[in-house]
């Protein structure tokens, strides 16, 4: 019975230090760029865009699909410098703990 509730234990603090991490990621920024960085974006650990930053001399009509590839780029660029915070953080988290190979959060 000990060996239970020492493993409950463990998982209601596992569960809080979860939560924490998405906390923490949630105000983690990270920045994607393109095109030499005449475009750049920034973007939560989850996510979600918070600036983009465009140079002036892409405002050119001509110029409107080159503009929208780069910021697609950019976005794309941050998103996995996102993704791979958020991993490094959640193995940084659960080092130790006996999970089955490929488990993710």
């Amino acid at each position: 019975m000990k060996d239970i509730m020492g493993l409950m234990k463990q998982a209601q603090a596992m569960q809080q230090k979860l939560q924490d991490a998405q906390a923490e990621l949630d105000n983690l920024e990270v920045e994607g760029s393109a095109g030499g960085g005449v475009v750049t974006v920034k973007i939560s650990g989850k996510g979600n865009l918070k600036a983009i930053s465009i140079d002036p001399s892409l405002m050119n009509p001509d110029e409107k699909e080159i503009l929208e590839d780069l910021i697609v780029a950019a976005m794309n660029d941050a998103r996995g410098k996102a993704d791979r915070a958020a991993q490094e953080h959640m193995q940084s988290i659960t080092k130790g703990l006996p999970l089955p190979p490929g488990f993710k959060f």
